[in-house]
């Protein structure tokens, strides 16, 4: 070692440090560069698969029913904006569906990652290994501008590239069909209710009907009328005349289906009013069965990567030669130390 043999007993001092490196320079730099080119080496393509990266980037959107954004509205203040971005909720909305292990399996299968990971199917941890390396190369992060980036990394610039762009697809896909199912219960319910309640319409129309027949047409205003003809009967052809006898036999008749003709005039009324806004929603509900919009916004598609994501290896060798530098010095000092101690005991 350099210095003199004085040098050399000092115990360290953090004030001498300067000088304390200097005296020790020979093994420090060697060690610091022994590591950098063992980590240059082994960091290599050689070694380590270099992993490239695709990135979608994807906003959420606001409408989750196609019929309320785009229909007339007749019993709705507002309709939904079908060009407005989603925000915090939707977001969380897309990660959560992004994670689902309907979209992590179709993943799998169609790019058979069990043998793209070189994974041995027949290990006893193979689906748990597959699915730590599918976790660690495909993530998704809600960014601070509220949309949602899709992030793969693969060892094939063009296979990172076809997956993220599936991804978006898939979760499209995997969203419309959660709401297409919902959709489609909601369709058999309205239509169960609006084709009973257009029987029962049915059932009271053809009981006006055959009220109609006996000659009610319009209580209120057949009663008012054959009043005033009766009063003139009478007053003209006296109360025995033949023609009093008629219009109090139409009275009678009123008399006893006036009540019934009334109370169904009056159901059949409300009950078509009841119809009406079923149709509306039968309709709507056969729009967001039959049709969909896409669940996000896409800013931009994923391509293949010119340059390596992982590893970087100026870092790589950076780290490797600073920690080196750290660990040879440290046992330099502990040496230094136990070395003076031994020779003051």
């Amino acid at each position: 070692m350099e210095g003199s043999k004085a040098d050399q007993d000092r115990v360290f001092d953090s004030t001498n440090l300067i000088v304390y490196l200097y005296n020790w320079r020979m093994p420090l730099i060697i060690v610091s560069l022994v590591a950098g080119i063992l980590a240059a080496v082994f960091s290599g393509p050689s070694f380590i698969d270099p992993l490239f990266e695709s990135t979608v980037t994807v906003f959420p959107s606001t409408t989750n029913s196609l019929s309320k954004a785009l229909l007339p509205q007749k019993f709705s203040s507002r309709g939904q904006d079908i060009l407005e971005f989603g925000k915090e909720e939707e977001a969380e909305q897309l990660l959560q569906i992004l994670n689902t292990d309907e979209i992590r399996d179709s993943i799998i299968q169609k790019y058979n990652l069990m043998k793209h990971y070189e994974i041995d199917p027949s290990g006893k941890y193979a689906k748990t290994e597959l699915y730590k390396t599918f976790s660690s190369n495909i993530s998704f992060r809600r960014t601070e501008f509220m949309s949602v980036e899709i992030n793969v990394l693969d060892t094939d610039p063009d296979t990172a590239a076809f997956m993220a762009n599936d991804i978006v697809a898939l979760l499209d896909m995997v969203k419309d069909r959660i709401q297409r199912e919902r959709a489609m219960q909601g369709l058999k319910i309205i239509q169960g209710e609006y084709f009973a309640l257009k029987d029962e319409v049915q059932v009271l129309e053809d009981s006006l009907t055959e009220l109609r027949y006996k000659g009610v047409h319009d209580y209120e205003t057949q009663s008012s009328v054959f009043n005033e003809q009766l009063a003139t009967a009478i007053i003209e052809k006296g109360a025995k005349s033949a023609a009093v006898a008629s219009i109090e036999q139409k009275l009678d008749t009123l008399a006893k289906y006036g009540g019934t003709y009334v109370s169904l005039r009056d159901d059949l009324s409300y009950m078509k009013e009841e119809v009406v806004k079923l149709k509306t929603a039968y309709d709507q509900a056969k729009v967001d069965v039959s049709q969909s919009l896409p669940a996000t916004f896409k800013v931009n598609n994923a391509y293949p990567a010119e340059k390596k994501k992982y590893p970087i290896r100026w870092l790589v060798v950076a780290l490797s030669m600073l920690g080196a530098f750290t660990a040879t010095l440290i046992s330099i000092l502990i040496w230094d130390t136990l070395r003076s101690s031994r020779k003051k005991a």
